[in-house]
């Protein structure tokens, strides 16, 4: 077995993606535990987790750290989530979800995972949830709406520290099926741009997602 750091809390195992298991012995979603040593590692499906499929594809501006305090939009059940949560085991995970059945799961995950909070909200209304959280390292969005972008632009204005990191995952079809998804993607920087937001990086996420991209961005104060 040959284990190699890709990023902060990331390892590559024979060309799978993981991180480092923070609760020994328990799966999240289902997903491969690797022994090695000492340590017990996730291995992260690309095809369950978009921040995985954009690692495999090259994704090179990685924000998440020990430490850091993240805003997650449209956390679901917590895949996602979790990883996040075993790279920033000594930070913060505040997990927005506006589906109350998957918050069930998501508040079942927070029991296990004390770095993970769940928010029972809409991320289209960022200011219900000022006082339940404070500046972030990272704002990571995956809301498949329509106003995907605006949603996360205002939710960055409010709580991205200054210097932070904005992930935004963009799923063209939920935007226009009638579009093509490049101009949609396009249109989506376009807007990102004009609302003082610097793309510093795009991931498409094929073979894993269709019709998505990751945009990531910095926010000009």
């Amino acid at each position: 077995m040959e284990i190699t750091k890709k990023f902060q809390g990331v390892y590559d195992i024979d060309g799978n993606v993981a991180t480092e298991n923070l609760n020994q012995g328990i799966k999240v979603y289902g997903e491969r535990l690797v022994e090695n040593e000492d340590k017990e590692y996730r291995i992260w499906d690309p095809r369950r987790s978009k921040l995985a499929a954009a690692i495999l594809n090259g994704l090179e501006t990685f924000p998440f750290k020990e430490d850091s305090k993240v805003l997650y939009l449209g956390a679901s059940a917590g895949t996602t989530p979790s990883h996040i949560s075993d790279i920033c085991n000594n930070g913060l995970i505040y997990s927005v979800e506006f589906s109350p059945k998957m918050m069930r799961k998501l508040a079942d995950l927070s029991q296990m995972r004390k770095n993970i909070i769940p928010i029972l909200d809409d991320a289209t209304k960022p200011r219900n949830y000022m006082n339940l959280l404070q500046k972030v390292d990272a704002v990571y969005s995956d809301v498949a709406q329509p106003n995907q972008s605006e949603l996360f632009m205002d939710n960055a204005r409010l709580y991205l520290k200054e210097k932070g990191i904005g992930i935004l995952m963009i799923k063209a079809r939920s935007i226009d099926v009638t579009k093509a998804p490049n101009k949609i993607f396009k249109e989506e920087e376009s807007k990102l741009k004009t609302n003082g937001f610097r793309v510093i990086e795009k991931v498409k996420l094929e073979p894993y997602e269709k019709d998505h991209m990751a945009f990531i961005c910095e926010f000009s104060f």
